[in-house]
């Protein structure tokens, strides 16, 4: 068997041999084993799963949290050949049936269903018909109280091994400390599991905490210093922009990424990161999916991390060539006292979220007792303006919502860019006649597109660009251009979610129902900022040490490369005569200036200008030290 799924891996994946453990995993799958695999990120999960399944006559049945890893790991499977398929939100009855025919007698190999859509007792139904040779949860975290995610709709999707008995269950994450590992199989009922786990420990990985109260020149050191890829994450959408733009500004190359960008603007981002026209981008947490690049040599948080799962899966997508990377966290003690504001603030309470539930319907005009299946637009920024919600409590509200299946919101669908001609064909031949080029561009919409003079038609950006050699953002410019001149009726592509009900309205009473789950969610987001506050201030253990232990790796060496180590390692101690001698007559520098002159941490400096001041060695103006 090892002979055939390494024929599948190089086959499909163009591998000659696994990483450690997937090979392990994989055959304790396809000996009908129940299997709990713990790989850190970038640890190749999706083939301890996908490899067995294709090894097998079936379906392998794969639980997924998110739409939009699903719809990326189906588009994944089927570039490669190899028949996939997901449910879409808002499929009716009719639709499912011809999806599941398809699956029975199309030769299906997986079937991608989030733990929401599994509640549906017709898609049960459908489900126990087929042949399933597997049942793969991912990220399965979310089945523990305990997790950093945790969804309560992740509890119930043990209905699966009422409908399947005889599949084995392979539950898969990157994330889980020993309490969730245990949760997880006390949760799906499994007796006797086989636990593998790859350790935590990345040995070129560079765990670093930088105080400083000079972020940005912190930020300008180190992409001095390093030229690699690397990825800038920060904890707001408005300082995606503002980093980036000062990162421009100092001449290195960045863009920046967000959840509220239209997906051209973030396909557009994404694509000239990965082929490093702009090797630094600027993120908030919503850019993790999917991403594989292997020379990323530096992560930054420029502010805190929600959790230490968090942390270790986004600082771990650095270095994944095996070369030496640089995980770097840079804080000061402002930002640990705005930390624990900034969570009380974004944490919503029980009759926030009863407010929020209430207006969603109110928004939508939904009476009391009505249930409406068909899916609604949803233009988060517009709803919170409409009632004067906080954006950020609000969200988090809405994911509460949608995590305990109150709600469905997919904020992966894109409403497609439309264009109608409103010119005649003769007139924008005549209006174009001086430009070749314009002419051609429009030739070419015309042969792609047909009824565009008597309809909006969508379009695709990306395809037109393709197909004229030309870049996105050319398309997007001529189109605007020309609706300036109303030739055409151009509407981009909107950033709406897609929002479905998925209980009558009842307002307080559903929430009511709940209220027990969304206390244990809060309860838990509050421990979780306390264990990361815990990692972040500790300066006397090592930091890959502190980490391994956080998730039950309890024998780890120190890695002699993180802040911590090398600070032990510094035999020479700064003192005030060292910083006496960098502040030569008419010379003056910030703390970070002289600590980076001395090589030495900002809170030792900090700590000797102090004496030097009260010893009235020296003077202070604007951030600024000199000698008297």
């Amino acid at each position: 068997m090892h002979d055939t799924t390494l024929q599948i891996l190089k086959t499909y994946w163009g591998f000659n041999s696994f990483r450690e453990p997937q090979q392990n995993i994989i055959n304790e799958v396809l000996k009908g084993n129940n299997v709990i695999a713990l790989l850190p990120t970038g640890g190749g999960k999706s083939v301890c799963f996908q490899i067995p399944a294709l090894a097998k006559e079936g379906v392998c049945i794969v639980i997924s949290p998110l739409v939009a890893l699903m719809q990326d790991q189906v588009t994944s499977l089927i570039s490669k050949g190899i028949k996939a398929s997901l449910i879409p939100s808002g499929s009716t009855q009719d639709e499912i049936v011809t999806l599941f025919d398809n699956i029975r007698f199309g030769n299906t190999k997986f079937l991608y269903i989030s733990p929401e859509r599994l509640q549906s007792r017709f898609i049960q139904e459908k489900i126990k018909q087929l042949n399933v040779n597997l049942i793969a949860i991912d990220e399965a975290h979310c089945i523990s109280e305990w997790g950093h995610d945790f969804r309560p709709s992740y509890q119930n999707i043990t209905i699966l091994k009422e409908l399947q008995p005889s599949a084995p269950i392979i539950a898969l994450t990157a994330t889980a400390t020993q309490k969730v590992i245990t949760d997880i199989a006390n949760s799906l009922a499994l007796e006797k599991p086989s636990i593998i786990k790859q350790s935590f420990y990345r040995k070129n990985l560079a765990y670093q905490v930088y105080k400083t109260e000079d972020k940005l020149g912190k930020l300008n050191q180190i992409f001095t210093k390093t030229k690699a890829p690397a990825i800038v994450y920060v904890n707001t959408r408005s300082k995606t922009k503002e980093i980036s733009s000062y990162l421009n500004a100092q001449g290195f190359n960045s863009s920046f990424y967000h959840g509220g960008l239209s997906s051209i603007e973030k396909k557009l981002a994404f694509d000239n990161w990965m082929q490093e026209k702009t090797p630094i981008i600027v993120a908030t947490n919503a850019f993790g999916m999917g991403i594989d690049k292997p020379n990323v040599h530096v992560v930054v948080h420029l502010n805190l991390p929600s959790s230490i799962e968090n942390y270790i899966q986004e600082a771990g997508r650095g270095g994944r060539d095996g070369n030496k990377s640089f995980s770097v966290v840079l804080t000061n003690n402002s930002d640990i006292t705005l930390n624990a504001e900034l969570l009380e603030k974004s944490l919503p309470t029980i009759e926030e979220i009863k407010a929020v539930h209430q207006k969603l319907y109110q928004h939508f005009q939904i009476a009391t007792g009505e249930f409406i299946e068909a899916a609604f637009d949803f233009n988060f920024l517009d709803f919170c303006s409409k009632y004067g919600f906080i954006p950020n409590k609000t969200f988090n509200a809405l994911q509460i919502l949608n995590n305990n299946g109150i709600i469905e919101l997919n904020y992966n669908f894109q409403q497609k860019s439309t264009v109608q001609f409103l010119a005649s064909s003769k007139q924008v031949i005549y209006q174009t006649q001086q430009n070749t080029q314009l002419q051609k561009f429009i030739q070419q919409i015309l042969r792609m597109y047909g009824g565009i003079f008597e309809d909006s038609v969508k379009i695709d950006e990306f395809y037109i660009a393709k197909k004229l050699s030309v870049t996105s953002w050319f398309v997007i410019e001529t189109l605007e251009k020309l609706a300036q001149e109303g030739l055409i009726e151009y509407v981009k592509s909107t950033n709406n979610a897609e929002l479905f009900f998925l209980h009558p309205r009842e307002d307080d009473k559903t929430i009511n129902r709940i209220s027990k789950n969304i206390q244990q969610y809060i309860n838990q987001k509050k421990q979780k900022n306390l264990d990361l506050l815990q990692f972040i201030q500790n300066d006397q253990i090592c930091r890959s040490t502190q980490l391994l232990s956080y998730f039950g790796e309890l024998e780890a060496q120190n890695c002699g490369m993180c802040d911590v180590c090398l600070q032990k390692k510094l035999i020479k101690k700064v003192n005030q005569k060292d910083i006496l001698s960098v502040l030569i007559e008419g010379k003056s520098y910030t703390a970070f200036e002289i600590a980076s002159l001395l090589n030495e941490k900002e809170t030792n400096i900090l700590i000797l200008l102090r004496e030097l001041l009260a010893e009235e060695k020296i003077h202070t103006n604007n951030n600024k030290y000199y000698l008297i």
